[in-house]
């Protein structure tokens, strides 16, 4: 069974796999469009972590692994707790960098149509909003410095992400107008 994460996955899998790959998969694009209220927000004051937003002629970044057969299941039951706040699965095939297809890999993309969906807003409102937001898994802060460095460290270019990482980076240095 393979796995395609885009968002916390990609630095803190919390799974065991047996391979780990860069891929990434075509139609859709990150967005912190999700409401935390489980892991990085609270009810009142959600945070925002990732989603997928399906957009025709885009391509996500993410790292694919490889689960072992038996431990599959056991797998799946943690990932089906972890995302259960809007979550759904979805299969995409994923590729590497020359465009080469490397499997058929499960997805966790939080619709639209989930109770938990914030939907869009600006860079800067995002950030905002991360800012005050703390969870269970701690502050939303840290979800978005850990992404914008995982991403940066597998060479994967995101605006969204650093742009919202750089609203945040602003305001913690004083700077209110972004």
């Amino acid at each position: 069974m393979w796995i395609f994460g885009y968002g916390s996955i990609i630095w803190k899998p919390g799974f065991v796999f047996v391979e780990r790959h860069p891929g990434f998969i075509r139609g859709w694009s990150r967005r912190f469009y999700q409401g935390s209220l489980d892991h990085r927000g609270v009810p009142g004051r959600p945070g925002r972590v990732v989603t997928l937003i399906e957009q025709p002629q885009a391509v996500c970044w993410g790292m694919l692994f490889r689960i072992e057969g038996s431990e599959a299941e056991r797998v799946l039951g943690e990932l089906d707790q972890r995302e259960q706040g809007g979550y759904e699965r979805f299969v995409e095939p994923v590729f590497d960098h020359r465009e080469v297809a490397l499997a058929e890999a499960l997805v966790y993309v939080a619709t639209p149509a989930n109770p938990h969906y914030l939907g869009a807003a600006s860079e800067a409102e995002i950030a905002r909003q991360v800012l005050e937001a703390v969870g269970p898994s701690g502050p939303n802060l840290e979800y978005v410095l850990e992404l914008g460095r995982a991403l940066r460290a597998a060479e994967f270019d995101d605006p969204h992400v650093f742009a919202v990482e750089a609203h945040i980076l602003a305001l913690l240095a004083g700077d209110t107008t972004p």
